[in-house]
């Protein structure tokens, strides 16, 4: 398929840039509306953590959204990217999810994507640009994005303004992300059954609530198959370095970890455990293609999904701001192929997991859990609220590392 075969490049087109090292981009965005390769890593900076939670599980349906321009001329939807999506992880997954739009509404729509654009006030800078082309809709695609987003709403309040994984909303701007912890689980789950010796390791990011509980699900998938697994946790407070995320796997390897979890946003962590004969689980998009040998499974977020709804609305003048948290019943997550490595009777037991986390009827964040250092968090039948998940700042038994960084 075309799509695939679009795909496949773009990652082969990111294993070039695993010998580099993550850089600024001080100078101005690109736009385009392809997949460039680049070999320059955007500047991070540090994420805050957060201090409230989505409010909502469901669409978001609070406030009135500007009204639809009357006009035959198309909506101008714009995506920004903290890198681009050669990456073959985070970046690419939104990339799609863009694609999607482009397909559902063919000539009523016309994107633009803004690439490697840093977590730093040059977001406020893009966006002036963006609005300025006529652009009336604008998808923020990172963490660190989120409080530049929210001046520009409020400079702009006749655009329409997404921003992916935070929790802070606007008139004008809504927050979306998935429950990505659920798919950690399950992965957790294939990691767990997969380390003969309990030994598992984890690439993450920043230590911020959104990692912290994919970490800890994918700590608790794997012990759930193997009680005594343990998961070591190397920080980056980077999303994309893919020198330093094959760094991390390869000391992680060298430490005796039989599989490698990441969050990070491309898929170095896993080509290290290819080079090692060892396993891993990938991050928001199917990778196994491109690791075969160590692949096991991953999370994948189907971010096409929102995004034709979230345009849908904005066409036909039923956009409203909000909170949106994707599940597995909604199709916005979901978990990878499997690898050949997963044996019959693990893929059985996942699988049945699955479905049981789509319909309601398993959850995983239910006590008794006790965190690193054994003290008791969550007592023995009660589960977690969707708040105390979301704001979650600490690590549970058998992780190794600090959730502070």
């Amino acid at each position: 398929m075309e799509m695939r075969r679009i795909r496949k490049m773009l990652i082969l087109l990111a294993c070039f840039m695993l010998v580099a090292t993550a850089c600024g981009n001080d100078g101005e965005a690109g736009t385009t509306t392809a997949a460039p390769a680049t070999t320059a890593a955007p500047t991070t900076t540090a994420a805050p953590a957060t201090t409230a939670a989505p409010a909502t599980t469901a669409a978001p349906t609070t406030t009135a959204a500007p009204a639809p321009a009357e006009t035959s001329e198309p909506l101008k939807v714009a995506f920004i990217l903290l890198g681009n999506p050669a990456d073959g992880g985070w970046n690419l997954g939104h990339d799609l999810g863009r694609q999607a739009v482009e397909a559902a509404f063919d000539d009523r729509v016309e994107t633009t994507v803004k690439e490697s654009v840093p977590e730093s006030p040059q977001v406020v800078q893009v966006i002036d640009d963006l609005v300025a082309d006529g652009n009336t809709m604008i998808f923020g695609t990172s963490f660190g994005y989120m409080d530049f987003m929210l001046e520009a709403a409020e400079k702009y309040p006749d655009v329409r303004f997404e921003h992916a994984t935070g929790y802070k909303t606007a008139p004008n701007m809504a927050n979306y992300t998935g429950a990505q912890e659920d798919s950690k689980y399950l992965a957790g789950m294939a990691a767990g059954a997969a380390a003969e010796n309990g030994k598992l390791g984890y690439v993450a990011p920043f230590p911020i609530p959104l990692i912290i509980k994919a970490v800890n699900a994918w700590a608790l998938g794997a012990q759930a198959v193997n009680p005594d697994a343990t998961v070591e946790v190397v920080w980056l407070n980077s999303w994309f370095d893919p020198a330093a995320e094959r760094q991390a796997a390869e000391s992680l390897i060298a430490d005796g970890a039989q599989v490698v979890g990441h969050s990070q946003d491309t898929p170095s962590a896993c080509q290290a455990a290819e080079a090692a004969g060892v396993f891993c689980t990938g991050n928001t998009t199917d990778q196994g293609e491109f690791t075969p040998g160590a692949w096991l499974t991953g999370d994948v977020i189907n971010w096409g999904t929102y995004y034709v709804l979230r345009v849908g609305q904005a066409l036909d003048g039923t956009w409203e701001t909000g909170a949106f948290y994707g599940t597995m019943a909604d199709g916005v997550m979901e978990i990878a192929p499997f690898g050949e490595a997963v044996d019959e009777d693990t893929r059985a037991l996942i699988n049945e997991t699955r479905d049981g986390i789509a319909d309601g009827s398993f959850s995983y964040f239910v006590g008794p859990i006790r965190d690193q250092s054994g003290e008791l968090r969550v007592p023995d039948g009660t589960a977690m609220t969707f708040e105390e998940i979301v704001t979650m700042d600490w690590f549970v038994e058998g992780i190794l590392g600090s959730p502070t960084g």
